[in-house]
């Protein structure tokens, strides 16, 4: 007896294959991938690198997430199109951008997107790579980061650290001071976007770690011993413009290798702490400083006579290598010395009278600004020059002097050596007499170390000429050029960078 005639069975609809299935959700994936890929290389080489770059946060942190974010959105956003077009073309053509290996057609076409999925996937780690080189380099501190520090990165580019890397001295190694990094790049980061900005750029004192953390991996103090010579090579402004030189050797260090540090070195000696308190945010104006013989722990705490009471706790600062040299890299030079500089270059004719004075003159007018500054410049040494016997040197003296101005003034930014005060030395600014100026003294009497010429360097010659053969090993009386100045008076008070007062 033959079997039962079997009713056909249903025919089942085929399983709904993925909305996910489609050429745009395809396309953010692969989007998503290697970003993902980079986030993952950069994550990767920002804890595992010993100088770790607070700059690559923003590529490792905000670019590859934002990339990632964008494929994966760009991934459900075809899922959700094609989603929509199923239910509204159900009936006709509800398989718009999927993707068919059955098509011969699709088949080649996917062949080609996986050959580039792959390929940028490759380029992906590539640019993760590049990616944190380009971020540690000075040229994206200083150019694309911070276009807000021109002025900065001008000053950084003609500097003695022009080949040490930006985050050497402004991070260094550790992650405390990395997170601390991250932070403060945030903040400068949102103030830039905003264009708000302080103008001209604060100097980061408070934020700067310990000069023993970056200065001293390739400076020490112990390093430098005995004396070093200077020459300071001047002219006055007269109508000779007459040079004027000070030939001296700068006590850096008078004791001998291994021994306590002597000299200028002293204030970061190892055996005695120098401590001080400044009212101003510029560590300007220092009315109290403790000296510590870290042997025997005693104390000396020297004030000027206006300050009474004791100086807050957390405003005490230990002297560090900063506290003189706080211009290491970004060197704003006064107008006077780069003019006498440009001098001495022969660059800026010293045929041409008063020429330092006209120059000085001509790039600190009232209202100059940088679109401003060339024209000014030339109609004001053109204008003190008219005699036709000058005339051959009056065209280089305006290019020189347009040139000084572009390198050294900032008016945009308010940046110049009036903001910026230079702590070495005493000339222009009150440096070394912060404390040495025989004002502050201690509950007995006794005065901060004498500010005389000798302390800390001693005159071998100076003057013009065959003055400056007469060679003393003991030293010279300093002879100011212009006539014996008031003894009331230092440096600063009548030496400003510009005009003297």
């Amino acid at each position: 007896m033959s079997d039962p005639i079997q009713p056909a069975p249903e025919n089942r609809s085929a399983k709904p294959r993925s909305h996910f299935n489609n050429w745009i959700s395809a396309i953010g994936g692969v989007l998503a991938i290697g970003a993902l890929f980079s986030f993952a290389l950069l994550v990767w080489i920002d804890f595992t690198k010993d100088n770790s770059n607070p700059y690559l946060g923003i590529f490792t942190y905000l670019v590859a997430p934002g990339f990632l974010i964008a494929g994966l959105a760009l991934a459900f956003f075809g899922a959700w199109a094609q989603r929509r077009w199923a239910i509204k073309h159900a009936a006709t053509a509800p398989d718009k951008w999927r993707l068919n290996l059955a098509d011969p057609k699709q088949r080649k076409v996917l062949i080609v997107f996986a050959c580039c999925a792959v390929g940028f996937v490759m380029l992906s780690a590539f640019g993760s790579y590049q990616t944190y080189h380009y971020s540690e380099s000075t040229v994206f501190c200083g150019q694309v980061c911070h276009s807000a520090m021109n002025p900065e990165f001008v000053t950084y580019k003609r500097g003695a650290h022009a080949r040490v890397d930006c985050v050497e001295c402004h991070v260094g190694e550790g992650v405390q001071w990395f997170v601390k990094a991250k932070i403060n790049g945030t903040h400068q980061l949102i103030a830039y976007l905003l264009n708000n900005y302080n103008r001209p750029i604060d100097t980061p004192v408070k934020n700067l770690r310990p000069a023993q953390d970056t200065c001293e991996k390739c400076h020490w103090p112990e390093k430098f011993a005995g004396n070093v010579q200077v020459d300071y090579e001047h002219f006055l402004s007269d109508k000779k413009n007459t040079a004027y030189t000070a030939r001296m050797l700068l006590h850096v260090n008078k004791s001998a290798p291994g021994s306590p540090l002597g000299g200028i070195h002293w204030h970061v000696s190892t055996t005695e702490r120098v401590e001080y308190y400044a009212i101003d945010e510029k560590r300007q104006d220092i009315p109290w400083m403790r000296v510590t013989n870290l042997k025997d722990n005693t104390a000396k705490i020297f004030r000027v006579d206006s300050f009474k009471g004791e100086p807050p706790a957390d405003r005490i600062r230990v002297m560090d290598c900063m506290d003189c040299h706080n211009r290491p890299a970004h060197m704003f030079p006064t107008a006077n010395d780069a003019v006498e500089r440009a001098m001495l270059e022969g660059t800026l004719s010293t045929k041409l009278p008063n020429i330092k004075r006209v120059a000085v003159q001509a790039m600190t007018q009232k209202e100059i600004t940088e679109a401003s500054a060339s024209q000014k410049i030339s109609d004001f040494i053109r204008s003190k020059y008219t005699d036709p016997a000058l005339a051959a040197e009056v065209p280089a003296a305006v290019a020189t002097t347009q040139k000084i101005f572009a390198a050294t003034i900032f008016p945009e930014r308010k940046a110049d050596w009036r903001v910026y005060p230079d702590n070495i030395g005493h000339k222009n600014w009150p440096g070394c007499f912060r404390c040495h100026d025989d004002k502050h003294k201690s509950a007995t009497g006794q005065k901060v170390r004498s500010s005389d010429c000798n302390s800390c360097h001693t005159i071998i010659a100076q003057g013009k000429g065959t003055d400056l053969e007469l060679l003393s090993a003991k030293g010279h009386t300093f002879k100011h050029p212009d006539g014996e100045p008031d003894a009331e008076l230092s440096c600063s008070d009548c030496h400003n960078g510009g005009i003297q007062k």
